[in-house]
């Protein structure tokens, strides 16, 4: 899907959260471009107002560049961005102070009005965009506090009036410090939301590097043991042999078996952990997706399908369910399981697939399924199934049912 929707879909969650984030700090700029540029030309006309409302334009930009590349620093994809917060900072208190001079010096009802709303606009709006930039919390208060006490402080050369310097001092602190929490607030929720993200990723290579483990150990178990015999007893047999003894020939017989029982319970190992057991992956992967938030619904039951049939749609089951995990914004996933015309089909489906799901790309683990259900001649499907969903289908073949001896025997044999 293309456009609008297919762009938005196509982001993973913290994708979404950064493009949420930066957008509304561009609708500051928009919105102190309103108020502050174009109200400005309602209020005194176009000729006197004209180079003003250009100058809070002018800063709304300043705003919007300066809150995007506050936000790559953020993200560790650029440097802090200090020269452009001090020119932010040079420029708002500039255009403050020429608001001031206007609203003492201006004439008329309609020109304070409107020096009035310039002023607080580019205090408000640049501090509220210099709080991005500023990871400390001190420094954020010094800058909103300072831009309060500036209004006031400038104030007074000018003439304007003890109270409306006061009202102008409590305007720019609390409208300051509401954008400042806003920006540091945006800030620590993003950042949290790519830390969680970072930490499902984290859970998923934990539980791979925790099975890689528990085969390690279990190898270790199995052939420890017998390693640590076979090497006493070529050892004995090496001496033996030296001295002309004939019980070096039973002692090697001896290493053989080992060796070969060895071999086999290695076999029997990687045989189990190959062999995945459906019920209990079903239940697993329910348990791991409703822990990540996802509501999973599972229906089917294996039943008494054949041990290979399971173990092939138990790594279906598996792979299927780390997908679900780590590729898109899944929130719901049905996992379903029918047996009828001699088939047994696995069926799971989930929503918040991104524009390129991760089964269309190389290196997936589908591979893998159609190699190891095509041992059984099953097929697997896996693809879009509209509206952002992702459906992935593995059937396999039963084996006919084994024939009732009694019913086997020829009828003569029966009737004697």
């Amino acid at each position: 899907m293309r456009g609008p929707v297919g762009w938005w879909r196509g982001k993973t969650t913290p994708a979404k959260v950064e493009t949420y984030t930066r957008w509304s700090f561009h609708s500051f700029a928009l919105i102190e471009a309103a108020l502050g540029g174009l109200l400005v030309l309602g209020q005194v006309g176009p000729h006197p107002a004209a180079w003003l409302a250009a100058a809070v334009i002018g800063h709304a930009a300043v705003c919007a560049v300066t809150a995007s590349r506050a936000l790559d620093w953020t993200r560790g994809r650029r440097e802090q961005p200090l020269r452009l917060l001090w020119t932010l900072g040079a420029v708002t208190a500039a255009l403050a102070v020429l608001a001031l001079g206007v609203h003492a010096h201006g004439r008329g009802e309609n020109v304070d009005t409107a020096a009035g709303m310039v002023f607080a606009c580019v205090l408000i709006f640049g501090a509220g965009t210099i709080a991005l930039g500023v990871r400390n919390r001190r420094r954020v208060a010094a800058v909103v506090t300072g831009f309060a006490t500036g209004s006031g402080v400038a104030a007074f050369p000018l003439g304007i009036p003890g109270p409306t310097a006061l009202a102008n001092t409590v305007m720019v602190l609390v409208g300051g410090a509401f954008l400042a929490f806003t920006s540091v607030f945006s800030v620590w929720l993003l950042n949290a939301v790519y830390a969680l993200d970072e930490a499902r990723e984290t859970r998923a290579r934990l539980a791979v590097a925790e099975e890689r483990l528990r085969f390690g150990r279990d190898l270790h178990d199995v052939l420890g043991r017998n390693l640590a015999v076979i090497a006493l007893k070529a050892e004995l047999a090496v001496q033996l042999g030296r001295r002309d003894r004939p019980e070096a020939v039973e002692q090697m017989i001896e290493v053989q078996r080992l060796a070969q029982e060895s071999q086999r319970e290695v076999r029997a190992v990687v045989r189990g952990y190959r062999e995945a057991d459906l019920a209990a992956e079903l239940a697993g992967a329910q348990g791991v997706l409703a822990a990540a938030g996802i509501d999973c619904a599972v229906t089917g039951s294996p039943g008494r399908l054949p041990t290979p049939v399971q173990s092939a749609l138990g790594w279906v089951v598996r792979e299927a369910a780390t997908n679900v995990l780590r590729h898109g914004d899944a929130r719901s996933c049905t996992v379903s399981l029918r047996v009828a015309d001699g088939r047994a089909e696995l069926t799971v489906e989930n929503d918040g697939v991104p524009a390129s799901p991760a089964g269309d790309r190389p290196g997936s683990g589908l591979a893998g399924l159609r190699e190891r259900l095509s041992e059984l001649d099953g097929t697997l499907r896996a693809g879009p199934a509209g509206r952002g969903r992702f459906k992935l289908t593995a059937e396999v073949p039963l084996p006919p049912p084994a024939a009732d001896p009694e019913t086997a025997r020829p009828m003569s044999e029966a009737t004697r």
